[in-house]
């Protein structure tokens, strides 16, 4: 955050995260994590936009009077707005695709007509009245051998319009390998300052940034955007093609990094770590289809380098301690993509106009189902709710006994449950047991004496129904899944004709991606897909 009043939110945005969502079922923008994650957000208005790969100053309206304002002064034309961007060397203007002024000051105004051109958006030099698109360069400095800095202030806002006008000056930005840049981690275009009327009294105000370039040795992130070091020590530091690198993924695990590959283990010296961070060991494990009939040894991970962690050591997530182990085989104790779910249960707030208990969470009945080392039943518990937490393993169930002790929740005063759920569901439905929110987040596939086979592209439907039979009036359903082969709108429906073949009815409902920090691209789609649902 660089400012909030009573009418304006003023955001660093970091590059590779979109400004709004594209569509419904993508990842979240920044506008829509943001609005569903505060209460006091929940009127968020987008006033003003960055393409997805700037950086930089964002603003938002949070009240009728501000988004009034803010949308007059834009369409007239009356905020300031500046950007540095990188380009390679000096530029040479090219007359086809814009007319190209030189200033009193030695700078250079571009005015062109830009209209899409498939993927990106393309320049003229002449078009109607009213619509062209206008930038002022101006040279700033040398930044490294052959890369210059340069200030661009435009006075409109068409899409692309700075990338475009690049182009048109003969250099494409440094990174925007979509307009003919050289290829970079990011492509290098900020915004750095803002300035305009203040909606409440008229004053002039202006927001700004600290500059970035490539250079830096720490450059800023949608991690470092999204997290506070002192809450949140675990998290997905490089998220595969998303992040330019197919096949790995890389996470944070308190002191030591775990490198996830499907392939040969990347050299990560060169890469600028988030927060300063050094870690004291790197781990790596193969990423596997299948790892039924493996032992324990062969799929945990192993040291490759540094410091060896603990058998048993705390990683720590929006301030909640869980233990974690590199020696328990496939999966380390704590599936990082369900943070922002897991704060939804701790703070008690599921959206924008979607509190998970109206009244509070103190003395609320949580059922937590495939609880695993029960991360969320902690959650749950902190909030003030008393948890029931169901399992196939004994092991887990001791794990979230310790999860519990270790953020000071005495574990007697809540319910752990060895067996199979569909088993254990019919039971609690014939004691009349009842619960104000039911969580599944089951494996894609599983396995039990009782029942036989789950796979979630099949049975969901059925465990959902099975839930709703225990889901007090006015409760929540919570239903996930990272089934590959089910896709959100068909999940969504699994989830809703479930309630309806319950003879109930759907009151509220809200779609949550995975979090920004597993960011969805064409290189590396979404797996994880979630549903909230208030049941009558």
């Amino acid at each position: 955050m660089v400012h909030e009043d009573d009418d304006l939110l003023v955001v660093r945005k970091p590059a590779g995260w979109n400004t709004h969502a594209p569509s419904p079922h993508a990842g979240e923008g920044i506008y829509e994590w943001l609005r569903h994650r505060e209460p006091r957000w929940a009127a968020l208005a987008i006033v003003h936009r960055l393409d997805k790969e700037t950086s930089g100053v964002l603003v938002f309206g949070k009240s009728p009077r501000a988004n009034r304002s803010l949308t007059e002064q834009f369409t007239a034309r009356g905020v300031a707005k500046t950007y540095v961007l990188h380009a390679d060397g000096g530029f040479r203007p090219n007359p086809a695709l814009a007319r190209v002024e030189t200033l009193p000051d030695g700078g250079l105004r571009v005015t062109s007509w830009i209209h899409r051109d498939g993927e990106s958006y393309l320049g003229r030099p002449t078009g109607p009245a009213g619509e062209e698109a206008v930038t002022e360069f101006r040279r700033v400095g040398d930044v490294s051998a052959g890369v210059t800095a340069w200030e661009a202030r435009p006075s409109t806002g068409r899409t692309h319009q700075i990338r475009v006008h690049a182009v048109a000056l003969g250099r494409p930005i440094f990174g925007d390998v979509l307009y003919g840049g050289t290829p970079s981690g990011r492509v290098w275009l900020q915004s750095v300052s803002i300035g305009f009327a203040h909606p409440a009294g008229g004053e002039p105000v202006e927001y700004a940034v600290p500059s970035e370039s490539p250079g830096d040795a720490e450059p800023w992130s949608i991690v470092r955007a999204i997290l506070r070091d002192s809450e949140t020590d675990a998290f997905r530091w490089l998220h595969g093609g998303s992040a330019g690198m197919p096949g790995v993924h890389v996470e944070r695990l308190h002191r030591h990094l775990l490198v996830q590959t499907t392939g040969e283990i990347p050299d990560l010296s060169g890469r600028p770590r988030p927060f300063g961070f050094a870690e004291e060991g790197i781990y790596a494990k193969r990423l596997r289809r299948d790892v039924r009939g493996t032992g324990t040894a062969e799929t945990s991970p192993s040291l490759v380098s540094g410091t060896a962690a603990p058998e048993r050591f705390h990683a720590t997530e929006n301030g909640v301690r869980y233990e974690v182990s590199f020696g328990e085989g496939y999966s380390y104790g704590l599936f990082l993509d369900q943070r922002d779910n897991r704060r939804r249960l701790l703070e008690n707030h599921v959206a924008a106009g979607f509190p998970l208990f109206p009244e509070g969470a103190a003395g609320r009945e949580v059922l937590n189902c495939f609880a695993y080392t029960c991360a969320f039943s902690v959650c749950a518990a902190l909030a003030g709710a008393r948890a029931t937490s169901l399992d196939l393993s004994k092991k887990y169930l001791d794990w979230g006994r310790r999860n519990f002790t270790a953020n000071g929740v005495e574990a007697g005063g809540h319910d752990f449950i060895f067996g199979d759920c569909f088993d254990w569901m019919r039971r609690l439905e014939r004691k009349g047991r009842r619960f104000d929110a039911v969580l599944l987040d089951p494996p894609t596939f599983s396995r039990s004496k009782e029942r036989g086979d789950f796979r979630a592209e099949s049975d969901y439907g059925a465990l959902a129904r099975a839930a709703l039979r225990l889901l007090a009036p006015g409760g929540v359903l919570f239903a996930s899944t990272n089934a590959s082969r089910v896709g959100p709108e068909e999940f969504v429906a699994t989830v809703t004709g479930a309630v309806e073949a319950e003879n109930r009815r759907v009151v509220a409902q809200h779609y949550v991606p995975q979090p920004p920090d597993f960011p969805v691209s064409r290189a590396e789609p979404a797996h994880l897909k979630t549903v909230w649902t208030r049941v009558s």
